[in-house]
């Protein structure tokens, strides 16, 4: 008898070629073509996360989206960190909110510290403390030869992808508990650096061992920190930094032949945030459509 739950992970979404399509960075959802799936139809939560409170950055769209739905569905209040992507954001906050959880928005640049402490501590005072950061937000660009890469493009790569990193964790410290969680979204280009992305690939391998660092580091704490890898993600990011040949055959290199939909990340992170993954610190989950990493 057919099991109708399988599904067919190569044809389960839109593969490429995918359309024509520019946006002017970050990008906003609703320019994004196909749209992408953030589980707003398929998340079930089960509870893993009641009663937690939960600080997203890059929350907007995403994969910061598809995390901040998937939270909301397993109990946790959501703080949603955005650049100035309002109406994604706005967006965002309504399906926590349908979900019954507290939702709270804020846009400003996470490259700035002060506006990292201030994040904190309006996740402190909005609901009564902070369980869960997830440092997700990045800046990309991708550029032919390292003489197209201007040092503000650079410092502001590192500084949006990783310094963020150490700005709130640093300003989360006196209020995570044991048992609190932080989850660093790096990248499969930690591991396979393409040639275009000289600082987004950078990035990512300094947050790599960030997070062994400070898993290291928070672990007597009973503070957890872990990340993520994705592969390619169907994310508006990509039309708005990458060029058009890049984007039209998106995912079209790994062996599942397609980029990932959002939806399919937030799982990952719920498993890193939640009470299942007791054991585990300074470890990657990676989510690469079959990419190796080695």
């Amino acid at each position: 008898m057919e099991n109708k739950n399988l599904q067919n992970p190569l044809d389960h979404y839109p593969i490429p070629p995918y359309p024509n399509q520019e946006q002017e960075v970050p990008g906003t959802e609703d320019k994004l073509n196909p749209k992408a799936d953030h589980g707003e139809d398929s998340y079930k939560g089960s509870g893993k996360l009641t009663g937690r409170k939960a600080l997203i950055t890059g929350g907007d769209s995403g994969i910061g989206r598809a995390v901040a739905i998937a939270f909301a569905r397993e109990g946790a209040d959501v703080l949603i960190s955005y650049l100035d992507e309002h109406e994604d954001a706005q967006e965002t906050a309504r399906y926590v909110q349908d979900a019954g959880r507290k939702a709270v928005i804020i846009p400003g640049d996470i490259s700035d510290e002060e506006h990292c402490r201030l994040l904190i501590e309006r996740a402190v005072n909005e609901f009564g403390g902070l369980d869960i950061l997830i440092n997700n937000a990045a800046y990309q660009m991708a550029r032919q030869s390292i003489q197209d890469v201007s040092a503000d493009e650079w410092d502001r790569t590192f500084r949006t992808n990783i310094y963020s990193m150490f700005y709130l964790c640093k300003a989360a410290e006196p209020y995570l508990k044991p048992g609190s969680t932080v989850v660093n979204t790096t990248s499969v280009n930690a591991y396979k650096a393409p040639p275009i992305l000289v600082a987004y690939s950078a990035t990512k391998g300094a947050i790599q061992n960030f997070t062994a660092s400070m898993a290291q580091l928070w672990a007597e704490k009973g503070i957890r920190v872990n990340c993520v890898a994705p592969g390619p993600v169907w994310t508006p990011l990509i039309p708005a930094t990458m060029p058009q040949e890049e984007v039209e055959n998106f995912g079209k290199n790994v062996p599942l032949q397609r980029a990932a939909q959002p939806a399919e990340l937030a799982p990952a992170y719920v498993l890193l945030a939640s009470n299942d993954s007791s054991y585990m610190t300074g470890s990657t989950i990676q989510v690469t459509g079959g990419y190796p990493t080695i």
